[in-house]
């Protein structure tokens, strides 16, 4: 027994208490420490899944464009020298413009659009991201029936649709020597089906080079290399546009 100003204290009481105010208190410290610590992984794991975002849509972005163009003659390079082909000058015109694009020459000579399509899915084995089709051309100096043609660039450009792929539809133009009905009905082909479909589109790929000797080869049919250079300069923009969809339809599903 102790004795105080106030009288006695029973120290084994005392010690009891003592006890059970210690209990109380390291409970209330385990549940601080333990509120402090979900609250701060809460912020570590909102921190770690934007850091994630962020890294995604980063990627996303600075991921390299594949542009495939799928052709005849005029994208393979016929009667050229190696790598003067139109993609690999477009590839060199859209390098020197800032973008990150790798160029896919698809392109087969002598091929028509029903040829296009029937090695379309051996041709998407590369994955691209973007097309331009370039296909026609042979059909038009075969005289073979404008809406074969149409239906066929349409199984085209849907197939690419329903997998993702941006399109940019380069048109021909038929010799007006051809007859008026037949001029008339192959001219709306490309016009009609980019309006259908949404597509980017230049309306004839040869503008500015078809008969003009000096840009093109002894045939008269198909472009020397300085016609090429032509086309892809006016052709660029139409590109720029395609390649524009391509990255807005990337920033949407990096979001997504």
């Amino acid at each position: 027994m102790v004795f105080g100003l106030a009288g006695s204290i029973d120290v084994k009481k005392l010690a009891h208490l003592g006890d059970i105010y210690m209990v109380v208190f390291v409970k209330a410290i385990n549940s601080i420490r333990t509120l402090f610590l979900q609250r701060l992984l809460s912020v570590l794991a909102a921190g770690l899944l934007l850091v994630g975002n962020c890294i995604t849509i980063n990627a996303a972005m600075a991921e390299t464009v594949r542009l495939m163009v799928l052709g005849d003659s005029l994208v393979a390079g016929y009667g050229l020298p190696s790598g003067q082909s139109f993609p690999d000058a477009l590839g060199r015109a859209l390098a020197a413009s800032g973008h990150d694009v790798e160029t896919l020459n698809a392109g087969v000579s002598g091929d028509t659009t029903a040829g296009g399509l029937a090695r379309l899915d051996w041709s998407l084995a590369e994955k691209p991201d973007a097309v331009i089709i370039v296909l026609g051309g042979n059909d038009m100096l075969r005289g073979l029936d404008p809406n074969v043609t149409r239906a066929n660039l349409a199984a085209i450009v849907d197939g690419l649709d329903q997998r993702g792929i941006d399109v940019l539809l380069a048109g021909m133009l038929a010799p007006r020597n051809l007859g008026d009905d037949f001029v008339k009905e192959f001219d709306r082909i490309y016009p009609d089906l980019a309006a259908a479909r949404n597509i980017e589109y230049y309306p004839f790929f040869l503008e500015g080079v078809a008969m003009d000797p000096a840009l093109n080869l002894a045939d008269g049919l198909h472009p020397n290399v300085a016609g090429i250079s032509e086309i892809v300069r006016r052709i660029l923009p139409k590109v720029e546009m395609l390649l524009a969809r391509t990255e807005a339809r990337r920033k949407t599903a990096s979001k997504g």
